[in-house]
Formats: C-alpha cells, sequence, structure tokens
C-alpha cells in the first residue's frame, strides 16, 4: 500500500540512521548513542534496507519483500492471504461477471479444441461458429494437436474487448478449413447453472458461486419458473465454495420479508453492518429447501443461515464448511494484492459459523474436512456433538440450531459411495465420459435433435445403450483404463446418467445434464424433492427443528 509523505520521511530518516549505525559498526567502531526503539514497519523497512545495502550477494528485492508479506500473513488467520499479479487476475476474474473472449465453451478431445456451445448473442455466434466445430489455430498459434491446456488455450482465445482474432475451424462434412474473424468482446460468466421445474409445481435453481450479478440471475430465473407455474423451490447450494456477501444479501432478500436481518459483519477495528431487508420479496411463501454439503461455504453459508434463522426455509443435507471470516481485498500497484480478514460475519441469530482455528497454524485447519469424514460425520448424524452453549433459537419458531462452525441442516443426509467404484474415478481421471460425449455428439448431433426435439424429450426418453456403453469402456481402454466388470456393475447407473448428461449439456445446455444426473447421483436432491412433497413433514421441521 502507498504510504503517506509523512511516513515517508519518517521511514526514511530512520533507515539512513540505521545505514549509518551499521556503517560504523562495519568499519569497527561502536555507535556513540544507543539506536532509538522502531516501530514494526520501521523495523520492517529498517531489515530490507539492510539486505539491500550490505548483503554478500545481489538479491530479488520485490521477491524478498513478497515472501516477508506472505510470512506475515501465516502468523494471522487461514483466510489471510498474499497474491500476486497473475494470481489476483485468476482470483477475481470469476467472481467480476465477465471478462473479454471469443464466447464459446469448448471440451478438449484426442488434443482437439471442440466447441461446444457458443455463448447466445456473443462474438463467436454472430460470426457463425457452431457446436461442433474443431478450432485448429487461432492469431497463428496452432492450438488443435499442440499439446496445450486449458488455461493456455484460455490465454490464446481471450484478450481486451475490441481486439481481433482470426480463428482456423475444422468443420464435420466440410472438407478444408474455415477462417473467421472475431472481435472479442465482454462474456458473461453466470452463477446459475440451470433452473428447471421438476414436477409442475416444484422448481430447481442450482447456484455455482456468489458473484457481482448472482442476485439478478437467480430472480430472473424464479420470475421464469414462477411463469411455469412453480410455488415450491429447491436450490442447490451443494458445493458451492461462496464469494461476495452482497449477492448472498441480494439472494436472500428475495424470500425474506421487509426487514428481516440477512447477516450482520462486526471486527475489533470494523463497526458492526447489518444487512436488513429492504424491499419486497419476490417469492414471499411456498416451501423452500436449501441443499447444503461439507463444500458450500462463505457466502452459500450467509443465505443458508438467513433462511434458517428466520425460518423461511429448511436446509437438508450435510454440515456446511465453516467460513464465516470476513476478507477485505487491497490491491498493489503492480496488479498484486492483499485479502485481509477485517471482521467476521454473523447469522440473524448472532450465531458465528466460523470453525475453529488456531492463528498461524493452518494444518489442522485445512485437514478439518478430511477429519470429519474419517471420524464418520458424512454418514451419520449422531457423530457430530455441539456444545449447549452454542444453541440458540431461531427468530420466529423458535426451535434450536448451533453456531460453532458450519450451519447445521435440518434434515440430515449421508453421503451416498455406494455407487463409485475405483474403475468409476479412473474413467472421470481420464476425461473418458467427456471424450465419448464429444464424440457422440459429434457424430449423432443432428440425429438427437431430430429424434429428441426438445430437451426435455431427451431427458426422459433418451437411453444409453448397452452398445454406447461398450464403445465408451473401449474409449476407457484406449486411455489405459482396464475393463473392471465388477466395478461397472457397481457404477453402471452413475456412469449412465453422467454421460448422457454430458451428452444433453452438448446438445443443449446445463439444464439437461442436472436434469439427467440428479435424481441418480445426489441422494440429497432425492431428499429434497421428498420433502417438498411431505407438507407434513416439511411443517414439523421448520416448527420444530431437525436431529442435531
Amino acid at each position: 500500500m502507498l504510504k503517506s509523505k509523512k511516513m515517508k520521511k519518517i521511514l526514511g530518516a530512520a533507515v539512513i540512521a540505521a545505514i549509518a549505525v551499521v556503517a560504523v559498526c562495519a568499519r569497527g567502531r561502536q555507535p556513540q548513542e544507543k539506536t532509538p526503539d522502531f516501530s514494526p514497519l520501521q523495523k520492517l523497512g529498517y531489515a530490507e534496507r539492510l539486505i539491500e545495502s550490505f548483503y554478500v550477494d545481489t538479491v530479488d528485492s520485490p521477491k524478498m519483500v513478497e515472501e516477508a508479506i506472505i510470512a506475515m500473513l501465516k502468523t494471522l488467520d487461514p483466510h489471510s492471504v498474499y497474491t500476486d499479479a497473475e494470481e489476483t487476475k485468476e482470483l477475481t476474474t470469476p467472481l467480476q461477471g465477465n471478462f473479454s473472449g471469443i464466447g464459446i465453451q469448448f471440451n478438449m478431445n484426442n488434443d482437439s479444441l471442440y466447441v461446444i456451445q457458443t455463448t447466445s448473442g456473443g462474438p463467436s455466434e454472430a460470426v457463425g461458429i457452431q457446436p461442433g466445430d474443431r478450432i485448429l489455430s487461432a492469431n497463428d498459434t496452432i492450438i488443435s494437436g499442440a499439446g496445450r491446456s486449458n488455461a493456455e488455450i484460455l490465454n490464446i482465445l481471450r484478450g481486451p474487448k475490441g481486439t481481433e482474432v482470426v480463428v482456423k475451424v475444422l468443420r464435420r462434412g466440410t472438407p478444408e478449413p474455415i477462417t473467421f474473424r472475431i472481435i472479442r468482446d465482454d462474456i458473461p460468466l453466470y452463477s446459475v447453472d440451470a433452473a428447471y421445474m421438476e414436477d409442475p409445481t416444484t422448481g430447481y435453481i442450482r447456484v455455482s458461486r456468489f458473484a457481482e450479478d448472482t442476485g439478478n440471475e437467480v430472480a430472473e430465473a424464479v420470475m421464469k419458473l414462477q411463469k411455469q407455474g412453480m410455488k415450491d423451490l429447491i436450490i442447490d447450494l451443494e458445493d458451492n465454495g461462496g464469494g461476495y456477501l452482497n449477492p448472498a444479501f441480494d439472494m436472500a432478500s428475495l424470500f425474506l420479508q421487509p426487514g428481516d436481518l440477512v447477516v450482520y459483519t462486526d471486527g475489533a477495528r470494523v463497526d458492526r453492518q447489518d444487512y436488513r431487508v429492504q424491499g419486497k420479496p419476490l417469492m414471499p411463501d411456498g416451501r423452500l429447501v436449501v441443499m447444503v454439503n461439507q463444500n458450500s461455504a462463505s457466502a452459500s453459508e450467509i443465505f443458508a443461515g438467513a433462511i434458517q434463522d428466520n425460518d423461511r426455509g429448511v436446509i437438508v443435507g450435510r454440515r456446511t464448511f465453516g467460513k464465516g471470516l470476513v476478507q477485505r481485498p487491497f490491491p498493489f500497484p503492480d496488479g498484486s494484492m492483499v485479502r485481509l480478514t477485517v471482521s467476521r460475519y454473523y447469522t440473524p441469530t448472532g450465531r458465528s459459523i466460523q470453525k475453529p482455528y488456531v492463528n498461524g497454524e493452518g494444518d489442522d485447519y485445512r485437514m478439518d474436512l478430511y477429519n470429519r469424514y474419517m471420524s464418520g460425520e458424512y454418514m451419520s448424524a449422531d457423530s457430530i456433538h455441539f456444545a449447549d452453549s452454542l444453541k440458540v433459537e431461531t427468530l420466529k419458531n423458535h426451535r434450536p440450531v448451533y453456531g460453532g462452525g458450519g450451519i447445521m441442516p435440518d434434515l440430515f443426509v449421508p453421503i451416498d459411495t455406494t455407487m463409485y467404484s475405483d474403475y468409476y474415478r479412473d474413467l472421470m481421471a481420464n476425461g473418458i465420459f467427456n471424450r465419448y460425449a464429444v464424440e457422440y455428439v459429434d457424430q449423432h448431433r443432428d440425429e438427437i435433435k431430430s429424434k429428441y426435439p426438445t430437451e426435455s424429450d431427451f431427458v426422459k426418453n433418451f437411453v444409453f445403450t448397452p452398445e454406447m456403453m461398450n464403445s465408451l469402456i473401449a474409449l476407457g481402454e484406449k486411455a489405459g483404463v482396464k475393463r473392471n466388470d465388477d466395478g461397472l456393475e457397481k457404477s453402471r447407473d452413475i456412469i449412465c446418467a453422467i454421460t448422457k448428461g454430458l451428452i444433453a449439456r452438448d446438445v443443449w445446455d446445463m439444464n439437461g445434464y442436472f436434469r439427467s444426473v440428479n435424481p441418480v447421483s445426489r441422494g440429497t436432491y432425492e431428499k429434497a424433492i421428498g420433502l417438498i412433497k411431505d407438507k407434513a413433514l416439511y411443517d414439523k421441521l421448520i416448527t420444530e427443528g431437525g436431529k442435531k
């Protein structure tokens, strides 16, 4: 951070005096006067100048300062961090809501870049890029067949808004490559992965992150589903690691009443700030179920805590991550940044959901999820114990809830590992499902669209046949994944569901993926649907609470 002129003068004087003292010592004479005490800031600057002035070898001063900053932050909480310029850009881009690029979703298959779909209204769609096209090069830089990583490809395709990129494309049925000139533009990054009707009155919305525009995206999804007859809603926050606080507040405001407290923040050097609903809710009534798991963190926990504390909905799944610390970004002129914890956030009942930690000791903290798994917490709610001192009551129905480490769901759902095998894991790790889907869609896109005019038709009627399974197995064997009949039998349903979902995604969008996969692979989804339909159980949980 930039220092004030006064501070610069003080630090400069201190450093000059310090160098004079050291110079005298270096000549073998003792200083006549005792060196004055330094402030921590002066001491740090003194040490850095000593090294620059007297160290035996040449030093990389910028790197040395970065390492000093990192070391200082390591003495604090686990979430105060320093990121260099490149890391900062990668960290902030997914949350800022857009970037400049050509507007495609792609997959790499056999070292070839296949376009899955183009962004609606984006620059690639505008010039005629089509799903299934294979991009060979961009601005004379070879892409397909060059062994490039996804990160390298993104760096090639992204660029400043208004700049041109010339791509060569190989299209199925066209013998020669086609050249397209694309003008890069802002490409939105969406937080809502899927929004669809599970049945005539039940909607489902999956939110993957809390970015700048998440509140508006969820509002649009709610209104879309309401027009389709939605009365009750499932919001899926499983594996949502959070993001910005304000979008979580905006999203909670869609369901809570004016004046309801969503969250408040407080810190030793930061005044308490309350976040209360201002406007009328978009969905003031109807059953609301929120799906969470151990990877739901930060802003996900703000939303879930607000819904639970205000008795607006029921939380289903497993105890959330437990991140209740608020980081404020402090950028440096070189593009690097310190994200410093400045306060804690609290749910409306005053719960701090931050799990315990010791400053400067991050190993146990980072191992927490593993330790939960080993202790049996993912399998049984009985393995979770809360001290009575952590118990509070919700604001309207006065049911018991607990703080001290994540949001405990009202209805616990154990993790389901019955379908997962080493064979499934190896197929997934080698990208076999994606590769098969890309190749299948490349060969059968027109046939799929003709036979299944809509995504709903595909989800309801498409069958992943034994012949398709044999082709997938053969593709795996080519990649070194040996067929395992026991693993195949155990994982058959999930293999079929995921591959079908990827085909639906590549032909239509992510709705098709989740509509295909959710009913098979996610026990929490099944419980959420059952809870929406079971009014008696829903009412019991929201008035009395679940087992803790």
